[in-house]
């Protein structure tokens, strides 16, 4: 007799099999991570990318996706109801919520943001897009904690910083695309004026001094917070700790390709080179923060 896998466990293999296929830049469910944690990671992957993926990808208007995103909040409190779930990333989800004892509110700040991707395009201040990334990103790094057992008020803190850090950095390798894909402009429009930039020069793609200078602002930004976030890659143990401060070490690393390329639309390619210091970063890790812009040790 043939055995079958569990509905949990095929769930799992079904997010698993999600996360290695998509593009995604950064590593998902990471070999470096405890075995134990790779299944609910890919869940918690499985479930942003395909809320993301509505608020994003194909032609749908925005009725329709923000009510499909609405089917996303109504299956999350299923989950907390106590419901049997079919869909198979809700099966792994709801059992990694219940195993791991995620908060529920987490997940629901997610669909904030992916709501946020449908109706709003353009960001007053600095401040709003903090705001933003308090929902697009800094769930993602409480989730980890709390998967990790490390989800103390310092630790969370920090990792609000990095993954702040980190939603400012895509937005500023992507800014061409987002703009001509999505119509969105996550460049504080108070700054844009501040410094005289027009929309029509992001549409033209034309590179200038006051652009540049703009998008310096924004790379200082992305450093100060990288800098205060930093030191959770000491605080974390073991290979989760490693797993860290190699986002840390690579997001850095882009930094100081954005503040050295001349081109601010041009996405940065990371070298071998790169990645060789990344992989030193990594291991010779120290909670200072290294130079931004002049080609500096990542520390």
């Amino acid at each position: 007799m043939t055995d079958h896998p569990t509905p949990v466990a095929a769930a799992y293999a079904h997010c698993q099999a999600l996360a290695r296929r998509h593009y995604e830049n950064f590593p998902v469910a990471s070999v470096l991570l405890p075995a134990h944690l790779r299944k609910p990671v890919a869940a918690i992957y499985a479930f942003a990318r395909g809320a993301d993926d509505i608020a994003d990808e194909g032609d749908a208007s925005p009725e329709a996706r923000l009510a499909q995103l609405a089917e996303c909040r109504a299956r999350l409190d299923a989950i907390d109801a106590g419901e049997t779930m079919d869909d198979p990333v809700y099966v792994a989800l709801a059992h990694a919520i219940a195993a791991h004892d995620l908060p529920l509110s987490l997940f629901h700040d997610l669909l904030t943001a992916f709501e946020r991707d449908v109706t709003q395009t353009r960001y007053a201040d600095f401040d709003a897009v903090l705001d933003y990334c308090r929902y697009s990103a800094n769930p993602v790094g409480r989730l980890l904690l709390h998967l990790y057992r490390r989800a103390t008020p310092t630790n969370l803190a920090a990792s609000d910083c990095i993954c702040t850090a980190l939603q400012l950095i895509n937005f500023l390798q992507d800014i061409g695309q987002d703009l001509d894909e999505n119509d969105r402009i996550y460049l504080p429009q108070v700054d844009m004026q501040a410094h005289g930039v027009s929309e029509d020069e992001l549409r033209g793609r034309r590179n200038g001094p006051a652009l540049r200078a703009l998008i310096g602002q924004q790379i200082d930004r992305a450093v100060a917070l990288m800098a205060q976030g930093r030191p959770l890659g000491r605080a974390l143990p073991g290979r989760i700790g490693l797993e860290l401060r190699l986002i840390i070490a690579g997001g850095t690393r882009i930094l100081q390709r954005l503040a050295q390329q001349e081109d601010v639309f041009a996405r940065p390619r990371l070298t071998t080179g790169d990645k060789l210091r990344m992989l030193a970063g990594a291991v010779f890790f120290h909670a200072s923060a290294p130079a931004v812009g002049d080609g500096g040790k990542l520390g």
